[in-house]
């Protein structure tokens, strides 16, 4: 007999199947692990396969702190097609018949590598005046939507047939690749769409790390609870402000860490900047809380944002 779970704590790296929702992920990790406490880190549309992690316990505490992360999917570009949803699922606009040769493919997604701006599609969950918009596009209205800057920092490009295209996309985040899709048709005179998406990566978390909903209903309850990596996981990328157990107490309490004083004045200040971000780690708590760095009267200190305790 399993062993029930009463609070599990940390991030589950779920390989999303195709065809469920991100928020149908969460309702079965909520079964699978007896918490109401989950969340996820980024939504993906019901045709997006892959990396999803997912946050159990006082790691949901931490989706609204997370720092911009950089993202890796795998796309499949289908040219001589628009649809209104920008992927293949939607309604068909506009077929074309005259697809460019590969050298002209290859040359026009060339020029999305860098620092861009992108259009929000009206099927995605950004919110206008209170409302999503994918919600407004299912009423058949179109919103104004202001261009956004994202960084494409590579694309891999590999032809599969006449009409598609396979994309290696390693990007900001909060880039729509169907939007990229469609950018890149355009831009091409045919028009694209993008008929198939897998995540392999979000920041540090990858497909080698991920478990399938089926791997996961098969385990144990301890089982499960052996694939959460720790919280602070998720601020990997964050420097790391270890305290003693006196400074620890301070800042369980709230109360803010002059590095001065921590340091006994032998710290490069020049490491600091107001409004970075740090993971505060106590001699006997471990990780329990996000700090941000503030100027003080005697120089910079680190105050407690957000404490992560069961």
């Amino acid at each position: 007999m399993n062993t029930v779970i009463t609070e599990p704590d940390g991030v589950l790296i779920l390989d999303k199947p195709d065809g469920m929702t991100s928020h149908d992920c969460v309702a079965i990790m909520r079964r699978l692990f007896h918490t109401r406490k989950v969340g996820h880190t980024g939504t993906l549309d019901p045709m997006a396969t892959g990396v999803l992690p997912i946050l159990l316990g006082r790691a949901a505490k931490a989706a609204e702190f997370l720092t911009a992360e950089d993202k890796h999917y795998i796309a499949g570009l289908r040219l001589g097609l628009t649809t209104d949803t920008e992927d293949i699922t939607g309604t068909t606009l506009t077929e074309c018949d005259a697809i460019p040769d590969e050298a002209a493919v290859q040359e026009t997604v060339g020029t999305f590598v860098g620092e861009i701006e992108q259009i929000p599609p009206m099927y995605s969950a950004l919110k206008v005046d209170g409302q999503k918009l994918y919600d407004l596009a299912r009423q058949g209205i179109t919103v104004e939507r202001k261009a956004r800057p994202i960084t494409v920092v590579s694309i891999g490009c590999e032809k599969q047939d006449e009409r598609t295209y396979t994309l290696d996309v390693r990007c900001s985040k909060g880039t729509y690749i169907r939007t990229l899709c469609a950018d890149i048709g355009a831009k091409l005179g045919c028009g694209g769409v993008m008929c198939s998406l897998r995540r392999a990566g979000s920041g540090n978390f990858t497909l080698d790390t991920a478990y399938t909903i089926e791997a996961l209903e098969a385990m144990t309850d301890e089982e499960r609870l052996s694939c959460l990596v720790p919280t602070e996981a998720l601020f990997s990328d964050l420097e790391k402000l270890v305290l003693p157990a006196f400074y620890e107490r301070l800042a369980d309490n709230g109360q803010p860490i002059h590095l001065k004083k921590l340091y006994r004045g032998k710290y490069d200040e020049s490491r600091y900047t107001p409004g970075q971000r740090m993971t505060i780690i106590g001699e006997n708590k471990g990780f329990f809380a996000l700090g941000e760095v503030r100027c003080g009267e005697d120089g910079y200190l680190v105050k407690p944002i957000k404490k992560f305790v069961l």
